[in-house]
C-alpha cells in the first residue's frame, strides 16, 4: 500500500514562510501517473486545492492564492515539499498531500492516495 505522510511545523508566526513535506513510502507506484500536490481545508470550510506538479516537473497553482505556493519534488527521497509564502492567520488549516489523476482538486477521489493530514496554525 502507499503511503504519503505530511511533516512539518504546526505553529507558523505571520509573514514567514510555512514549509510541509510530503513523504511517498510503502509500495510502488507510477510516478508520472498522477498530479503531485497540496489541498488544505480551513476550520469549518471545505477543502482549497493550493497547487500541483506533474513528475516531470510542471506546476500548477491556485491563484486565489497569489503565487504564494510553490512545490519541490525531490525524486531521490520521494518527498515533495510545499512552501506557502507570507502567511497569515486564514492561512490556518489543516493541510493535505496527496497524488491525484486530475489536477484541481474538488473532493476526495477512491482512486487517489491521501495523506492524514497535518494541522498548521498561523499565530504570533
Amino acid at each position: 500500500q502507499v503511503q504519503l505522510q505530511e511533516s512539518g511545523p504546526g505553529l507558523v508566526k505571520p509573514s514567514q514562510t510555512l514549509s510541509l513535506t510530503c513523504t511517498v513510502s510503502g509500495g510502488s507506484i507510477s510516478f508520472d501517473l498522477y498530479y503531485w500536490g497540496w489541498i488544505r481545508q480551513p476550520p469549518g470550510k471545505g477543502l482549497e486545492w493550493m497547487g500541483g506538479m506533474t513528475y516531470g516537473g510542471s506546476f500548477f497553482n491556485n491563484p486565489s492564492l497569489k503565487s504564494r505556493t510553490s512545490i519541490s519534488w525531490d525524486t531521490s527521497k520521494k518527498q515533495f515539499t510545499l512552501q506557502l509564502t507570507s502567511v497569515t492567520p486564514e492561512d490556518t488549516a489543516v493541510y493535505y498531500c496527496a497524488a491525484t489523476r486530475e489536477l484541481v482538486v474538488e473532493t476526495r477521489d477512491k482512486d487517489d492516495y491521501w495523506g492524514q493530514g497535518t494541522q498548521v496554525t498561523v499565530s504570533s
